[in-house]
Order: C-alpha cells, then structure tokens, then sequence
C-alpha cells in the first residue's frame, strides 16, 4: 500500500509534468531528456547498534538532471522514503532551482527508517555510514545534499565531516560546500534554519499586496509543525495575523483566540508534538481541514489536499511549504473553488536558495549577515513570484501550471543553446 501511495507522488509528478509541456509546445526531443532521472542510486549499508547488533538500511540518492549546475536536493529520513518517492522529490528539485534563476539541477535522497526510534550515537553512526555508501556520488562541485524531513544541521555537520575525511589531507579544506545547512559555526549560513519558512511568507506578502488582502488581522492554519510550519507561523505572526489551528503527527488543535506559534514552538520542542496544547481543544484531522481560516499552509508530506479533503477547505489562499502536498484531484477541486494557491516549487524555494547563499560563502570564504541573506532571498524568491504571476496571465492559466512552463522554458533554452553530446 505504502508503495502505491508514493509511487502515486511521482504519476502526479509526470502529470503536471506532461500538462505544462503539452501547454508550452515543449520541444518533444528536450521533453524526452527531462522526463527521466539522470541516476538513480541505491545502497544497502550495515550498522552497529548500541547493543553490538548490526542493522542493514537502505539509502537512496536520485538525480533528475544537472544542466544547469550541480545536482542540490535534501536528505530525509523516514519510514516512508522509497525510490519513487525520491524520484518525484529530485525531479520538483529540478523545477524550483530553475524558476529561481539558481545555477543548480535537481536531486533528492535519504534512508527508510525512523530516526525516532534510535539514540543520537545511533543516528551518528546511520549518518556517516550513509554518506561513506554515497562515495563520490556526492561532491562540493557535483551533488549538495541539504536538510529534509527529520534531518537537520547536525546531520550535515556528520555528512561534512564524513565526507571530508576520506579526502586527502590537503583538500579537505575545500570541501566545506559539499552540504548546506550546516551549524553556522561549521560554515554555515545565517537564516539557513528560517529559510523555507521565511520563503513562504515572503511570497504570501507579495500575494497579499497583488489581491489587496489585509494580513493585519487575517487567519491561518498550518499543517506540520517542523521547521517549515514552525517559522512560517512565527513569521506570519509579525504582519498581525493569527494562528486558528494546526496538525501535526501526534494529532490536531484549534482555538478560536488564536495560538501563539512562539510558546507552541517552544512546547513541541520539549514534548515533540502539539497534541495537549494549554488552551487549545483537541480536533479531529476532518475537523482540522474544514476549519474556516483566510490562508492553510500545509508543511507536512505528500498528498494531503485530495478529493477527499480539497472539498472541506474554507481558505482564501494556500500557500504550499510542503513538496507535493496537493495531489491533481485536489488541485482541480481547488481551482473549481476559486482558492488561489502558490505551489510549492514556487512557495517553498527558499530552503533551496539560502542553500545556494550558504554554497556561495563557503566557495568564497564569506560570511554574510542576516541582513544580507534575508535581502538576497526576497530579490530571488519574489522575482521567481513575478515570473510565475506573468507566465499564468500570458496563459490564462493555474499557477502551478505556470511555474512548471517557467522552469521548462529555462532548460529548454540551455539544451538548445549547449546541444546534445555528441
């Protein structure tokens, strides 16, 4: 079942995929190209338990295509990961790196596991086990892994320092840049940890300005209360608008007062779930779906805005921090509903950006403020906006739609103006 369900995220993939194409006339030799991985690579690795047990895991690496730099993608850790679901995420990789004018293609990875039930030495060893598997099919130059789902600064820290000792001595120096999302103190960059979150609002605020809509006194909801969900809400905060209900795995909360998203960041941190909230009610995940709000950010994973929940939704706007979170069924609901929507290889592009920043600094040895970093992400990510807004008025067309034809209209300039080797 878990194989269908994930192999499904890849069909919507090649769905949304082939629309674009058959809108823009995308030429039928290059849309060959873009319509496979480049590689796929899969690796079986063992494990030492704090017990003395050895554990096997299985670990992927899928990259989509690199004609326009480096592959760049994130690893996660989670039960669910499996190659068709890495597939679709390196392929939306690809997409969001081009609409963003960024020099880089698309990748994605990660192991079948849940990290939860590990210890910390545990998650070391899994790490840097992972990342020796991986070999040279990463690289500073070549494959930049990043944070995912249920990884984060530390993980790369391992993945740095893995990497850079199977190096020789006199060039391990140079490979601080093979990932991003480090600690800031391990080369990292500034507003790195904010950066999706951060993506999501300013590309909310742009929509707001373009509707005339008033976020000073506006509702939201957020599904999944990670790093995206969290900073998104926090950011949001600031503009005056207010927290009416979340979800996350351990269940659904709602409180018409609102919910402060500093003090539920704080709780979630030390109870690892905003079950039992202090002043929220508990709901159920239909409840959660039809609560009425002005804006839904769903942070979460794959496929929750469907024909079966995309009916309920009493939104204004949904703003996708997650990858893939709307499945075709639902987004054809949506756009019978009149819901405005800014997909994800648009809304969330910031992890993908500040990534990019902190490639650069390290390539440079720099370091840049956060003034500085949050200046460059709102040139990127609202640029990107208007060519997406532009593309859909020529065309007439849904957003989401309109972002692919931005990204392939990229790269099929590139392949015409490099050619095909040989």
């Amino acid at each position: 079942m878990e194989n269908k369900k994930q192999l499904n995220v890849y069909e919507n993939v090649c769905r949304q995929f082939n629309q674009a194409a058959d809108r823009m006339n995308l030429d039928f030799e290059i849309r060959k190209i873009l319509s496979k991985t480049m590689n796929e690579i899969s690796v079986n690795f063992p494990v030492k338990m704090d017990d003395g047990r050895i554990e096997m895991f299985t670990g992927y690496r899928v990259q989509h295509n690199n004609v326009l730099g480096p592959f760049k993608g994130g690893l996660r850790f989670h039960p669910a990961v499996d190659i068709h679901e890495v597939r679709a995420l390196a392929t939306w990789m690809t997409w969001k790196s081009a609409i963003m004018d960024i020099p880089f293609g698309g990748a994605k990875g990660g192991i079948q596991f849940d990290p939860r039930k590990y210890s910390r030495n545990e998650l070391e060893r899994i790490t840097r086990r992972f990342t020796f598997a991986l070999g040279c099919n990463i690289g500073p130059e070549y494959d930049i892994p990043a944070p995912d789902v249920n990884t984060n600064a530390q993980i790369m820290a391992w993945m740095l320092d893995t990497y850079a000792s199977t190096m020789p001595a006199h060039v391990r120096q140079a490979c601080t840049h093979v990932v991003t999302g480090k600690p800031v103190e391990a080369g990292g960059s500034i507003g790195r940890d904010k950066a999706t979150g951060q993506g999501v609002v300013f590309t909310i605020v742009q929509w707001a300005k373009d509707t005339r809509f008033d976020l000073n006194g506006a509702t939201y909801s957020v599904q999944g209360f990670g790093n995206v969900g969290s900073w998104a809400s926090r950011l949001l905060k600031s503009y005056g608008a207010t927290l009416i209900a979340v979800e996350d795995a351990t269940g659904a909360i709602q409180s018409n007062d609102g919910l402060d998203p500093d003090i539920l960041t704080s709780y979630v941190n030390d109870t690892g779930g905003v079950k039992d909230f202090p002043g929220s009610k508990k709901v159920e995940h239909a409840e959660f779906f039809t609560t009425s709000v002005d804006i839904f950010i769903p942070a979460a994973l794959e496929n929750q805005i469907t024909a079966a929940t995309a009916p309920g939704l009493n939104v204004k706007l949904i703003a996708e921090g997650a990858n893939g979170p709307t499945d075709p069924d639902g987004d054809r609901i949506l756009q019978e509903k009149g819901i405005n929507v800014l997909p994800d290889i648009l809304c969330n592009a910031g992890g993908v950006i500040v990534s990019y920043f902190e490639w650069l600094q390290n390539k440079r040895s720099e370091f840049w403020d956060l003034v500085e970093v949050d200046g460059k992400l709102y040139k990127k990510i609202i640029s990107g906006y208007h060519r997406v807004r532009e593309t859909a008025q020529e065309f007439k067309m849904d957003w989401r739609t309109a972002a692919y034809i931005v990204a392939l209209r990229r790269l099929e300039k590139v392949y015409k103006d490099r050619g095909i080797f040989p």
